[in-house]
């Protein structure tokens, strides 16, 4: 087995470890670090501002929009209410005229009724009248005949006048 003792002739298993290669390392290092950051301020940084801002400004418009349409939808909301408490107003009113109309009417029919009852129940009352004084004139003649009948029948003989005095007598009381 050949050892090796000289240490320049000895390859380092990691070449980037070897001291001898930093400063390339370094120098490339910086040149990478230096093109990054210019692609970066001059191309990508300026592009994510611009979309940054687009995104503020339609986020901005967006919001004012919604305070907009926040306060119309306010002004509409109050000029339904007001739009209601007209039509509930008005509502009432109608019903309190509909329901004045109605009692007029009632009444009136009423007072009609009352009229046309009044007259049927004097009619009435001149009917049972007219019928209460023809029973009373059959209720006289009737007790005329039976009772000059009567005395007949039992062998007397009666004057119609007498007759009809002591009917009307007995039936007055």
């Amino acid at each position: 087995m050949a050892t090796n003792t000289n240490a320049a002739e000895a390859v380092h298993p990691m070449p980037q470890l070897e001291p001898s290669f930093w400063g390339n390392q370094v120098v490339w290092l910086l040149i990478t670090l230096v093109v990054i950051y210019l692609v970066l301020s001059r191309i990508a940084l300026p592009r994510i501002a611009a979309v940054l801002a687009e995104r503020q400004g339609t986020i901005t418009n967006d919001i004012a929009a919604a305070e907009e349409l926040k306060a119309k939808a306010v002004e509409a909301e109050e000029a339904y209410n007001k739009a209601l408490a007209d039509a509930k107003a008005e509502a009432a009113r109608i019903v309190a005229e509909a329901k004045a109309e109605i009692q007029a009417d009632l009444n009136a029919a009423t007072e009609k009724a009352d009229a046309d009852i009044a007259a049927k129940a004097a009619e009435s009352e001149k009917a049972i009248a007219d019928i209460r004084a023809g029973a009373l004139e059959s209720i006289k003649d009737v007790a005329n005949t039976t009772t000059v009948e009567l005395v007949s029948a039992l062998g007397g003989k009666a004057e119609d006048a007498d007759v009809a005095k002591a009917v009307d007598a007995q039936m007055k009381g």
